[in-house]
């Protein structure tokens, strides 16, 4: 006995395995940890509530007459401040963020001698970086955002 198909049949079992071969990754990128969804800010909507404060601290650092300074070298980044502030003077935290991996971001906290900041290129992958430098001076606080890319 032989079964006979038409063409409407063809069409069906086509879209079926099409829906199949779909949820087959849709089911693979939720379940593997391999694929992170993460959002980039945890708590989102409270982070967004200080949006204005942020802003004035992003002012605050474009109207700097020197503003800091990241650059790259060979084994290291450093992070240069304005050499009319006193470097004992300053605090605040420099973080570092990884656009496609959260666990490999990291802080390093502000307590500096001079004016530069060290990082080891050694803490650092390949990629993109984003650095987001929070201080403050003499009461006044500085929000810089700079992104680099390491090879």
């Amino acid at each position: 006995m032989k079964l006979k198909l038409n063409w409407g049949t063809y069409i069906v079992i086509a879209f079926a395995l099409f829906m199949t071969f779909i949820l087959y990754f849709v089911v693979k990128v939720q379940s593997d940890s391999k694929y992170d969804n993460d959002l980039v800010v945890e708590e989102y909507y409270k982070h967004d509530i200080h949006y204005q404060e942020e802003m004035q601290r992003v002012q605050n650092a474009q109207d700097l007459p020197n503003k800091p300074l990241v650059s790259q070298l060979e084994n290291e980044i450093t992070i240069t401040f304005p050499a009319n502030f006193d470097p004992k003077k300053i605090t605040g935290n420099v973080a570092l963020y990884r656009p496609s991996n959260k666990k490999l971001d990291f802080q390093v906290k502000l307590a500096l001698t001079e004016p530069v900041l060290h990082i080891p290129k050694t803490n650092l992958v390949g990629g993109s970086w984003d650095i987001n430098m929070e201080w403050q001076y003499e009461g006044k606080a500085y929000l810089t955002k700079e992104t680099i890319y390491i090879k």
